[in-house]
C-alpha cells in the first residue's frame, strides 16, 4: 500500500523536517534572525546605494568574464531581483575564486537554507496532496471473494499512489539536497572562521536538517567550547543529549 512504502522513503523526513523547525530555529531564535537579513537583503536594505540592475550586472560580467568583483555584483543584483535560484550559480562561482570571503560565505550559507526551507515546505504540500489523492485506496477493504480470497488492488488506484509516492521522494530529495549544500557551504566558512561560536552554532544547525548527526554534534560540542557561557549553552546541551539518544539505537544494532 501506499502509506507503507510513504513511511520507509519519505514519512521520516516530514518527521525530521518537523522536528528540526520546532528545535532549531524556535530553540535557537536562529531562523527570525536569518530570515530578517535575508529579507533585508532582497529589498536592498544592506547598502542599496551604488548597487547594479541585473541587466547592468550582466553586461559587466560578460565585458570581463573572470572578474571575481563583477561575479559578486551580479549575485547581489539578482539577490535583489528576488532571483535566488541564479543567485546561488553565480554567487557560489565567486567564492571559488574567493574562498577566503567570509561574508559572501555566509550570504551563499544563508541562500542555500533558505532555499531548503522553502523546498521542505514545498514537500509537506506535495504529501498533504498525496495523501488527499490516494485516501480511498489507502483505507479502502479489499473486497472478500470468500475463502480467504480477495480482489487484487484496483491498477488505476496502485498507479496514483505509486506516483504520489516519487513526487513525495523527490520532493523530500530537493530539500535534503539544498540542506546539504549549506552544511557544505557552512563547513567553508568554519575553517574561514575557526575561533566564531556562531559559526559553528549555524553548522551544527545546518547539519543537523541534511541529517548529519554527527557532524552536528561535533559542531554543538565545538559551539560550547568557543562559547561555554553564552546563553543558548543549556539548549545546546539538550539538543546534543538528544542527537546521541537517537543515535545510540543505531549504534547498538
Amino acid at each position: 500500500m501506499f502509506f507503507t512504502r510513504l513511511r520507509k522513503h519519505a514519512k521520516w523526513m516530514f518527521v525530521f523536517l518537523a522536528l528540526v523547525f520546532a528545535v532549531g530555529f524556535v530553540g535557537f531564535g536562529i531562523g527570525a534572525n536569518q530570515n530578517a537579513s535575508l529579507g533585508d537583503l532582497f529589498r536592498g536594505d544592506a547598502g542599496t546605494s551604488g548597487n547594479l540592475s541585473v541587466g547592468d550586472a550582466r553586461d559587466k560580467l560578460q565585458e570581463n568574464p573572470k572578474s571575481a568583483e563583477a561575479k559578486r555584483d551580479l549575485a547581489t543584483a539578482l539577490q535583489e531581483d528576488g532571483q535566488t535560484n541564479e543567485a546561488i550559480t553565480v554567487l557560489s562561482q565567486y567564492v571559488e575564486q574567493s574562498p577566503k570571503d567570509e561574508d559572501a560565505l555566509r550570504e551563499l550559507a544563508g541562500l542555500h537554507l533558505a532555499r531548503a526551507n522553502a523546498l521542505a515546505q514545498d514537500a509537506q504540500i506535495v504529501q498533504l496532496r498525496a495523501s488527499y489523492l490516494t485516501f480511498g485506496s489507502t483505507f479502502s477493504v479489499p473486497l472478500d471473494l470468500g475463502d480467504g480470497a480477495t480482489l487484487g488492488t484496483d491498477p488505476i488506484d496502485e498507479a496514483i499512489s505509486t506516483q504520489a509516492s516519487q513526487e513525495v521522494s523527490a520532493a523530500y530529495g530537493r530539500a535534503q539536497a539544498s540542506y546539504q549544500s549549506a552544511e557544505a557551504t557552512y563547513e567553508k566558512l568554519a575553517a574561514v572562521a575557526p575561533r566564531d561560536p556562531n559559526v559553528q552554532l549555524e553548522l551544527a544547525q545546518a547539519a543537523q536538517q541534511s541529517g548529519n548527526v554527527a557532524k552536528a554534534i561535533t559542531a554543538y560540542e565545538r559551539f560550547l567550547v568557543l562559547a561555554p557561557d553564552d546563553p543558548s549553552a543549556s539548549i545546546v546541551k539538550q539538543q546534543i543529549a538528544q542527537l546521541k539518544a537517537a543515535q545510540a539505537p543505531a549504534t547498538s544494532g
